[in-house]
Order: C-alpha cells, then structure tokens, then sequence
C-alpha cells in the first residue's frame, strides 16, 4: 500500500525544516565555538601580562561597548558581525541585513511555491545564513589582510626602534604609511596612545580587537620588553619570519587543494545547469516538477540534499586546510 501524495509531501516538509533548522544552529554553533577558541587563545597568550599589569576599567569599558550591550550587541551575535567595530565591514549592517531580508523573501518565495505556505519557514533561515556567510566573508579577508600586513608592520617598527625612535612614535608612522586595514587598526592605537592609555593597555586592547593570536605575542613582546628590558627587535623579527612562513604555508595549501574545490564547485552546480539544459530542451520534461505535487516533493528533496552536500564538502576542505 502506497502513501498519499498528501502524507509523502508532509514527510518532506518535515525533512525539509530539520535540515534547515540543523543548518542553522550548526553555523551558529562554529560561529560561537571559533569565538570562544580564539578568545580563549588570546587569553592564554596575554595572561603574562596580565600578571604583570591588570587591565584598567577605562580599557574594560572600551572593549564592551554600550552598543555590545544593547540590541545591536544581540542582532550582531545572531547574525554574525561584531556590534563594536562596525567600520570594520565595506557595507554599513543595516544594508547587509537588508540585502538578505530580499534574499530570505526571495527563497520564501520559491519555498512556498513548490511546498506551499510551509515554505515560509525558509524566510528566517536564509536571511540568518545568507547575512552572517557575508559577514564571516568579510571577517575572514580582513583578517587574513591583517596577517599578511603584519610583518611590513613588525619591520617598520624595527626600522624604528633600531634607529632610536620610541614605539608610540613607530606606530603613528604605521598609522600613515601602511595599507588598510593595518593602518586603521594602528591609527586607533596610537590615539588611544595620545589620550592617555597606556602602551600595553592599547596593545592587548587591538590584539583582542583583530582576533589575531599573532596581534598576542606582539602585544606580549612590547610588555615584556617594556616590564624588564631585552632585544626587542630580534623577537619582533622572528616572529615576523614565522608570519611570513605561516602565510607562505596558507598560499602552498590553498594552491594543492585547488583541485578538489574546483570538484566541489563543479558539483554543486551541475544540478542546476543540468537541469535548466533539460528545461530548454524540453519543457515538459521538467515542468512536472513544478506543476505537481508530487515534483515539489521531489524538487524539495533534492534542494536540501543539495545543500546538505555543499556544505559537507566545504567543510571537509576547511578542516584539511586548517
């Protein structure tokens, strides 16, 4: 005995809604998750110091922001941008979420077409996943551009200290001279340095704010060289060389493993070309698809599974690269 067509398109609607629902929380768990590793290793590398010299509350009020707090604070957590350094991203986060809202609106659309009115549920979810993959896009670049910067940075301040120029002075000249993002980060700094904040409280402060551990062992090296002395300059250079070889590292297995996201791209988009290839040939080959409900069970099944295949290829390269 063979189910109703009403019951397989039930069974399918329920599928539908756990893998969305799954997807969801399994990007907001890696969201949380990556936060909390990178928190917890800048801690581990800034604890000397803070032995040494506790964070004042003036520090402490700038890096949990009233806009942290707030709502903003909980729209950036759920949508995945930092509510305390908005200028940070290339588009204002009012405009991001507007963007994804029409996406979501669109996929609902499409959704509700081809599931009926439980497709509204695709609303949500692809306005969360579509606004925080731009936003961790966009994280993700600056950082990486803070990291390759960062050793014409520690060079410059070489350059500097060899000469006989005080640190604040080397990273005012970083300020103007270097390339963005570094030379925002840095001009930050050297007006906290200007106002009054001390050297190693504006370090720790910038360190915390890129979400660099290598912005640690810098911070690190200033306050321990500043506490009891030492050669400066040669940690500064070493730590460079082993950015530099650690990029290097990145490029050699973004470069070996070029073969297999070529592979994955191909096979994410095979469905679709294919399928809009049958369409042109002929029609009504693929307009059951969308005309019964049955096809919409059909089309819903293989979007999920689609998307479900993306993701899991994505992530196997991402951990063989980390």
């Amino acid at each position: 005995m063979t189910a109703p067509p009403s019951a397989l398109l039930l069974l399918a609607v329920g599928c539908l809604l756990l893998a969305g629902l799954g997807l969801s929380g399994v990007f907001l768990l890696r969201g949380i998750e990556q936060r909390r590793r990178e928190a917890s290793r800048i801690e581990r590398v800034l604890q000397p110091l803070a032995r040494t010299r506790p964070l004042q509350p003036a520090a402490i009020s700038r890096l949990a922001t009233p806009a942290e707090r707030g709502v903003l604070g909980w729209l950036g957590w759920l949508f995945g941008f930092d509510a305390g350094n908005l200028g940070r991203y290339p588009l204002p986060w009012w405009a991001v979420l507007m963007g994804a809202s029409v996406l979501g609106w669109v996929g609902a659309e499409v959704a509700r077409g081809l599931i009926g009115q439980a497709g509204l549920v695709a609303l949500p979810l692809v306005w969360v996943v579509a606004a925080r993959g731009w936003f961790g896009w966009a994280d993700g670049r600056r950082r990486q551009q803070l990291l390759v910067q960062l050793p014409d940075a520690l060079a410059m301040i070489v350059r500097a200290v060899r000469v006989g120029i005080p640190i604040p002075e080397a990273i005012r000249a970083i300020a103007q001279e270097a390339e963005p993002p570094t030379a925002g980060e840095f001009a930050a700094l050297s007006n906290e340095i200007i106002i009054g904040v001390p050297l190693e409280d504006g370090l720790r402060a910038l360190a915390r704010r890129t979400g660099l551990g290598e912005y640690s062992f810098f911070a690190t090296a200033v306050a321990v060289q500043s506490q009891t002395g030492g050669g400066l300059t040669e940690v500064m250079e070493n730590l460079a060389d082993v950015i530099r070889r650690r990029v290097a590292l990145q490029s050699r297995g973004r470069a070996l493993s070029s073969e297999a996201r070529s592979s994955a791209l191909v096979l994410a988009v095979m469905p679709v070309v294919t399928g809009t290839m049958l369409w042109l040939i002929n029609p009504g080959y693929i307009d059951s698809l969308f005309e019964e409900k049955f096809g919409h069970t059909l089309l819903a099944i293989g979007a999920a599974s689609l998307c479900i295949g993306v993701f899991a290829m994505r992530t196997i390269i991402r951990r063989t690269l980390a």
